[in-house]
């Protein structure tokens, strides 16, 4: 007679739920930066058979060879260097300024925004590192290397342009990358590793 009648909990009204989630999802997707990973232009080695054929091609003037031993090591065409010389000698190597036999070939071409320059597209600079070479020296390695041409670049970059070469339009520094291309090879490491294996 005096029984309680069992109050019923309403249930919760969900259907604007995915409407809701999917907000959410288009807000945090656009608002949201993607970071993408960035790496160094460089030519792979070619496959065994080839390599043989491609050297016969390239001219002993056209390459500076870098060699980084065991030892951190590093010479260029025979020559032991600091990283900080090897500035030097790539942007010196690249350019030819005094058309030097002994120093890579150019070419005359017709560039945009630039008209008729004689663009260093014939040089090549190759890589030889070890197994057990530290990162630590290969990038400084690198680093000294792309500093030489960024000196270039940015020389030719504030004579025709009045600026340096990271504060021009994208259409003007891919003119002045076409008159100093960066054209590097990287060969596989030689040596074993320091855990004794092959690389």
């Amino acid at each position: 007679m005096f029984q309680r009648r069992k109050k019923k909990v309403p249930g919760l009204n969900t259907t604007s739920t995915a409407d809701i989630s999917f907000m959410l999802l288009i807000f945090f997707l656009v608002t949201s930066s993607m970071d993408t990973d960035k790496g160094l232009p460089r030519q792979l080695p070619p496959p065994e058979e080839s390599q043989t054929e491609q050297e016969l091609l390239v001219k002993e003037r056209n390459v500076l060879a870098l060699v980084l031993d065991a030892d951190d090591r590093l010479t260029c065409n025979g020559d032991t260097l600091t990283p900080e010389a090897l500035t030097d000698r790539v942007a010196d190597f690249v350019e030819n300024k005094a058309d030097d036999a002994a120093l890579p070939e150019k070419s005359e071409r017709d560039v945009n925004l630039l008209g008729r320059c004689r663009v260093s597209d014939r040089h090549i600079i190759t890589i030889q590192t070890d197994a057990r070479t530290t990162y630590d020296a290969y990038f400084q390695m690198q680093n000294a290397i792309v500093a030489g041409y960024n000196r270039l670049r940015n020389q030719l970059a504030r004579q025709r342009f009045g600026r340096p070469y990271a504060r021009c339009t994208i259409e003007q520094r891919e003119a002045i990358a076409m008159v100093f291309p960066q054209r590097i090879s990287e060969m596989a490491p030689t040596g074993q590793t320091k855990e004794g294996g092959q690389p």
